[in-house]
């Protein structure tokens, strides 16, 4: 998931020191895993002495992490604490928000916090609750962070989203994300889920919901190509894992879905634990996705180029500004990798 526009970064890069600078004093808690070089291609991205290198731990489950350019720090959400935690180079992680997911909104609803996060094109933090099963935005500025929010979806034709999980934001401003059932108690037979599928939608600049696709199940990471002509989407099927791939056409809707890469016969096979999640795409149009084992890093045509191979279950991941490090959250911890 491209975690903010590009004209916001670009205007805020000269607020900080780069990522690589502020990294240069190690704070890692420990380095795990290791790192398998598929193909040569690889090394262009990654060194082949590169380290994984735990930043913080303890987490539940750990999600959605983006880089905020203009204060130099990571936020990413531990979703089972419904918090949204901090993590700035060389002084480590700290608590950023309480109820980040889970706020009351309706009776019944439980404390499962927020999932993906991202920033709009006004750098404001953009919140995909489970708990309150909508899309959020926080009110407050991101240096001064409040439980308060704007819903921007949370029904489709008059019933409550399922648990929106990940998003992507298009240069005209409209933002792709899927609604799987994982943020509901018992998934797809939790009483209070009202819609019949779990879809994948596009949220227009004026606010109109349109569902894309109601066929698919547990539709969740989600990624833009770098000319924004192709949508991905991570799969987390246990019985069929795999990323699908559809054309984004003129009025953004999506056609011509098909195998991105089929993760299926990964299942039961040692060392490949887990299943398709979250997704960044690199600025040399290469794809870095959580799956089984790990990251995997995809060419644009679905090529596997490397995994990293992280000891946990993996949920997802994102790029620093500069593309020097490599984010990943990972069951109870957060991870870095320093790229090339």
């Amino acid at each position: 998931m491209r975690t903010a526009f590009v004209l916001v970064t670009s205007l805020l890069a000269s607020a900080c020191s780069s990522t690589s600078e502020q990294l240069s004093i190690a704070d890692a808690a420990e380095t795990v895993g290791s790192i398998e070089f598929i193909s040569p291609q690889a090394q262009q991205f990654i060194a082949t002495d590169a380290k994984i290198s735990i930043r913080g731990k303890g987490y539940r489950w750990t999600e959605g992490p983006v880089w905020v350019e203009q204060y130099g720090f990571l936020l990413f959400s531990d979703i089972p604490n419904n918090t949204i935690v901090k993590y700035q180079p060389n002084q480590g992680t700290e608590l950023y928000l309480e109820n980040s997911g889970a706020t009351g909104l309706q009776e019944g609803d439980y404390g499962q916090g927020s999932n993906g996060l991202l920033l709009d094109q006004n750098g404001q933090l953009v919140l995909l609750q489970q708990g309150d099963r909508r899309v959020a935005r926080m009110d407050a500025t991101l240096d001064k962070p409040k439980s308060e929010f704007t819903t921007l979806t949370g029904e489709y034709q008059g019933q409550r989203l399922n648990s929106p999980n990940d998003a992507v934001y298009h240069s005209d401003g409209s933002l792709y994300f899927t609604d799987p059932a994982y943020g509901l108690n018992a998934g797809i037979d939790d009483q209070r889920k009202e819609l019949e599928f779990q879809g994948i939608y596009r949220l227009s600049t004026s606010g109109e919901l349109q569902l894309l696709d109601n066929s698919v199940n547990y539709p969740n990471g989600i990624a833009l190509s770098l000319d924004q002509k192709t949508l991905i989407v991570a799969v987390s099927d246990d019985k069929h894992p795999r990323w699908l791939a559809y054309d984004v056409n003129p009025d953004g809707s999506i056609s011509n879905k098909r195998m991105f890469y089929n993760a299926k016969a990964l299942l039961g096979v040692a060392g490949e634990q887990g299943l398709p999640d979250g997704m960044v795409v690199h600025s040399s149009g290469n794809i870095f996705a959580t799956g089984p084992g790990g990251v995997w890093l995809f060419s644009p045509k679905g090529e596997v180029l490397a995994k990293i191979r992280t000891e946990r279950l993996t949920a997802n991941c994102t790029l620093s500004a500069d593309e020097r490090y490599l984010f990943i959250t990972a069951h109870d911890s957060l991870m870095s990798v320093p790229l090339l």
